[in-house]
């Protein structure tokens, strides 16, 4: 479902893939070379939602915001695994963010950084460029190699963009 709200319409940019059962809603724009999977939820109703280039929201994830308090920025090449909730944050590029995470409002993680799968980062967290964070509370448990960056958050994102192709290709 992709539906305005306020008078706020969804923006959505070129060669992207959205699932037929995902629901994006009101201020949400987003970049081209996106994906948005099964069951996942983009809530701009609140406040605005956006999105860079060849980001990819997976199955069952919540994006939402805080009404007139905290948007939610997304860089480009950010992978977003399933049943992840991005709440009122600021992702910059080159992010991997873990199967079940939670990012609350006001969260800051910068580039080329990786968010453990189940790791929670409570309000006003700060993820410094090259880390790893993980646990509950999430915290820094090490840096980024240039492998692990390139090996992981640059293949994931090559991956959805891929995946995405075969789903276009049957429409």
């Amino acid at each position: 479902m992709i539906k305005g709200v306020r008078g706020k319409e969804p923006v959505i940019g070129d060669d992207c893939f959205i699932a037929e059962n995902a629901t994006i809603v009101g201020e949400v724009i987003m970049g081209n070379q996106c994906s948005v999977w099964f069951n996942a939820v983009l809530r701009g109703d609140v406040h605005f939602i956006k999105m860079g280039d060849k980001v990819n929201v997976q199955d069952g994830v919540v994006i939402h915001c805080t009404y007139k308090k905290s948007p939610t920025t997304i860089g480009d090449n950010v992978s977003i695994g399933h049943n992840a909730i991005v709440h009122g944050c600021t992702i910059h590029d080159n992010v991997l963010i873990g199967m079940g995470s939670i990012i609350m409002d006001d969260c800051i993680v910068e580039s080329n950084s990786i968010i453990a799968a189940g790791a929670v980062l409570t309000k006003g967290t700060h993820v410094p460029s090259g880390t790893i964070f993980a646990g509950m509370p999430a915290k820094k448990i090490k840096d980024i190699s240039p492998e692990l960056s390139s090996g992981e958050i640059n293949r994931i994102a090559e991956a959805y963009i891929m995946y995405s192709g075969w789903f276009k290709e049957s429409e």
